[in-house]
């Protein structure tokens, strides 16, 4: 007999504990456990270690809302936003369910035993345990390969070639001139950091442009209200101000996208050096948000760049030869290493095998209910956080829901919960609605969206307060199946 627990949550990174933290507070009767393929906590703030590490989002929202944020510093580095996720896990105990190294390459539901079968790699040897829910909490990317795409000429470069996911800890840069191929979150974030920790001179070369915000790392209001008001109170105000900025420039981007443009270009321009082709390099030929907007904290990348330690290369690569690249329109760019920012490798569900009754499940031809769970897949549900906002904020949603739809059942003796297929009337959709390069490679393989609720997924936190935190449970499209006596019950 394979061990059994309640709830299995995949993943122990910020989705992980966040649904941990959830399940003990409204759950209290529900055994589960925390399966984790690497060796510690945090998902992606452990596995990340290239130079400059930091958050994208604000920490008022990615940090969770039962554990806050009281630094005013909303940018934060990548140690101290993994310091913080510890401490939130051993603080509330969470860090007791968890068992590292230990990897789920199967999961099957069995409709005769009403429960998930699990194949788990530990420490090298294949176990089995099961559960009646499972919680999908892995992110997802690809955590063992970034995208690497095939330069031809590589093999001639004489230097160093890196990918940011998997940066050598003694790589030398001090002095070195460096290219980092790539315009998104971590080229934006590494060539500051590099140029400020030694390195010679660094050069982004990106094929196209992205749009790039500058904010600052600390924020004014937070300051003023962590110094005179409540802890509590502070709080309330530091989150909700940060929730009302994002959702309100994603909106004002939707609706005036010309308008949003021209102020991004602005705020470039102001901060760049005199005469730069602002359009050329920061003007991308799409709207802003159709791809992920980056983050500049005080404007670092355009400072380095007027300051004369980096540059940036609008151009395509012909070829990698034996001191740098090669690009399309003649140019050569020398180089001692060579950064591939070229982007991550989409993989739901940390790789696992799904399947029902021993039959490998197609997840791409399923529709997700909410944005959390799919039609046709009995006892799941998945974490995937906002694009356009912080993870944290649809983490927390989602885990409440998970908690509330677990004392449901109980309270009425159901012991499954499936989406069924929508029907015709329901115009499948791509289930991410970004033009980022990592989604399309990907497209093909997600699970689809819906044209209408519950399966129109809604990059909105504040619909998603009414619709998931506020929303009954008991959804139609939704089939509750009986095969126990409620809890309670004589």
């Amino acid at each position: 007999m394979s061990e059994f627990v309640d709830v299995v949550i995949v993943g122990a990174g910020i989705s992980g504990i966040s649904a941990a933290w959830h399940l003990q507070q409204r759950c209290p009767g529900k055994s589960f456990t925390i399966l984790e393929a690497r060796a510690d906590m945090g998902g992606t703030w452990d596995l990340f270690k290239y130079p400059g590490i930091r958050s994208d989002s604000d920490m008022f929202t990615l940090g969770f809302r039962f554990k806050p944020w009281t630094s005013a510093k909303s940018i934060a580095d990548g140690p101290s936003i993994l310091a913080y996720l510890k401490e939130a896990a051993t603080e509330n105990g969470i860090d007791r369910h968890m068992r590292f190294n230990h990897k789920v390459v199967a999961a099957d539901w069995s409709d005769t035993e009403n429960r998930w079968n699990l194949t788990v790699e530990a420490n090298g040897q294949r176990t089995t345990m099961s559960c009646g829910f499972l919680l999908a909490c892995s992110g997802y990317y690809n955590y063992d390969e970034g995208y690497s795409p095939q330069f031809p000429g590589a093999e001639d470069f004489a230097g160093t070639i890196v990918h940011p996911q998997h940066w050598p800890e003694d790589l030398d840069y001090a002095g070195k001139r460096v290219v980092v191929i790539g315009s998104g979150a971590t080229a934006v974030t590494l060539i500051p950091a590099l140029v400020n920790s030694g390195a010679g001179h660094v050069t982004m070369l990106q094929r196209t442009p992205t749009y790039i915000g500058a904010l600052p790392d600390v924020d004014p209001v937070a300051e003023k209200a962590n110094k005179y008001l409540p802890a509590k109170v502070a709080h309330v105000i530091n989150r909700w101000k940060a929730i009302i900025f994002s959702t309100s420039q994603y909106q004002l981007s939707q609706r005036f996208p010309k308008y949003m443009r021209k102020t991004l270009l602005t705020m470039a321009a102001r901060r760049l050096p005199e005469g730069f082709d602002v359009e050329k390099h920061f003007g991308p030929a799409y709207k802003p948000w159709d791809q992920r907007l980056c983050l500049a904290p005080n404007g670092d990348l355009f400072k380095t760049i007027r300051k004369g330690n980096a540059d940036v290369v609008t151009d395509t690569i012909e070829r990698f030869t034996e001191k740098g690249i090669q690009l399309t329109s003649g140019e050569h760019l020398d180089a001692d290493i060579i950064v591939t920012a070229t982007g991550l490798n989409i993989r739901f569900f940390g790789g696992a095998e799904v399947l029902r009754n021993g039959v490998p499940m197609d997840l791409s031809t399923s529709v997700a209910f909410k944005g959390m769970m799919l039609s046709g897949v009995p006892n799941m549900v998945f974490t995937f956080g906002y694009t356009n906002a912080s993870w944290t904020l649809k983490a927390d949603l989602t885990s409440e829901y998970v908690a509330k739809l677990l004392n449901y059942m109980d309270t009425h003796g159901y012991d499954t919960v499936v989406p069924e297929e929508p029907g015709e009337q329901v115009e499948r959709r791509p289930f991410v609605d970004l033009s980022s390069g990592y989604i399309l490679r990907a497209i093909d393989r997600l699970p689809k969206s819906g044209s209408d609720a519950p399966w129109r997924l809604k990059q909105n936190y504040l619909v998603d307060l009414r619709v998931i935190r506020q929303g009954r449970v008991d959804d139609p499209a939704l089939h509750f199946t009986k095969h126990r006596a409620p809890v309670g019950a004589s």
